[in-house]
């Protein structure tokens, strides 16, 4: 599918063409792949620290917002447009997503005066959140969350653990859902806190995953006091701020991830070439497959930014976050697959690419899981989109 743009569109991507090539980090030109690349402090890579920042201070942070939030009030098409810029230039935003991705937008829509006023610093990376969703029994089931906060006088006293907390480390601030009122049904009961992490009663524990990073961890809260002031959104109403959080998350999420598959299948073009196998016909099948899935997806996806951008709801995102996940997983085993017995290999004297396609093969099924579970996704689907009976 290809999108004819306005004249005032196509003036946009050249105003943003001519930013990007004039203060685009020289560290991004070499693409930014890999995911939680290596470099930073818990997941914080510096350079991109910075990016973020001129991003906003040029008022191209999140371009559909006004000025004082780094924005430049343009059009959802634009929003578009910009997206898909810096998706095909593979430069990415910042290296951690949850202050401008999903607390600003959460925040500004739920949260009070004071509350809002969080939201500028959150967006230029000034403070570091993360978001404390996940727990042991309560993964991709948020609605079994068991963390509870109790009220008491001024305060309300969490205790509980988080799990695949992001940017726990180095965050100083925490949007946490927690259950108010244990006796009500699952999705009810659930309430939003902003924590500062350097409150007594919180123990971090970085967790190492399997390319030997840390970029996320599990969070102890023991007797920890929070002011009655930092609830966002009515007492016991978090499941439909939880809602909102995810949807934000997810309207942009699809560009990147069907951008990256575009980029993947180029690459698995030129690697089997390099290692001879591109007259395989199984090979030409496998990759053409994924050339036809990525061009799908890419339609579907415009078709979810336009109901998003019109203020109603996009089931097509559930499907997009699935299966570019999925497909992003497979194309990385296929590259392993044509390099054979190097394709495990990431000292960069004896594997091609430095290891790239065996350590985006092991980060795939992180993405399998973050941001919603493929198998909720899959649920999701079947009863929103296809209007399938709920299983007993």
């Amino acid at each position: 599918m290809q999108l004819n743009w306005g004249d005032d569109d196509e003036r946009f991507r050249a105003e943003l063409a001519a930013f990007l090539d004039e203060h685009a980090p020289a560290e991004a030109a070499a693409g930014f792949d890999f995911q939680g690349e290596a470099g930073g402090d818990g997941g914080i890579v510096p350079w991109l620290r910075d990016w973020q920042a001129t991003l906003f201070d040029h008022g191209w942070m999140i371009p559909g917002y006004p000025p004082e939030l780094g924005g430049r009030d343009c059009t959802p098409a634009q929003t578009l447009i910009y997206l898909e810029e810096l998706a095909r230039r593979r430069i990415p935003r910042a290296s951690h997503f949850p202050g401008y991705a999903i607390v600003a937008p959460s925040l500004l829509e739920y949260g009070n005066e004071e509350q809002r006023r969080l939201v500028p610093a959150a967006i230029r990376g000034d403070t570091i959140w993360c978001i404390g969703m996940s727990e042991p029994n309560a993964g991709s089931d948020l609605a079994a969350l068991r963390t509870r906060a109790e009220r008491r006088d001024d305060v309300f006293v969490v205790n509980g653990q988080k799990v695949w907390t992001s940017y726990a480390m180095v965050a100083s601030k925490c949007f946490c859902y927690v259950r108010t009122d244990p006796d009500a049904a699952k999705h009810r009961g659930i309430s939003l806190l902003i924590v500062d992490m350097d409150t007594p009663g919180i123990e971090v524990r970085p967790l190492t995953h399997i390319t030997g990073q840390a970029d996320f961890a599990e969070v102890f809260f023991t007797d920890v006091e929070v002011p009655v002031g930092n609830l966002v959104g009515p007492l016991n109403g978090g499941w439909a701020l939880t809602q909102g959080s995810l949807a934000h998350e997810r309207a942009g999420l699809w560009v990147d991830g069907v951008a990256r598959l575009d980029q993947t299948v180029r690459a698995l073009v030129d690697l089997a070439k390099r290692t001879g196998k591109d007259t395989d016909p199984g090979v030409r099948r496998a990759i053409a497959a994924m050339d036809e899935q990525a061009s799908s997806l890419r339609s579907l996806g415009y078709k979810g930014f336009a109901s998003f951008a019109q203020g109603s709801s996009a089931p097509e995102h559930s499907y997009m976050k699935m299966a570019s996940s999925e497909a992003g997983k497979a194309s990385y085993e296929l590259g392993m697959e044509l390099l054979g017995a190097y394709g495990a290999v990431t000292d960069a004297e004896l594997g091609e690419e430095a290891g790239r396609w065996v350590t985006n093969f092991y980060v795939s099924f992180a993405n399998t899981i973050a941001g919603g579970s493929s198998e909720i996704q899959r649920n999701i689907i079947a009863q929103r989109v296809l209007g399938l009976p709920r299983g007993v």
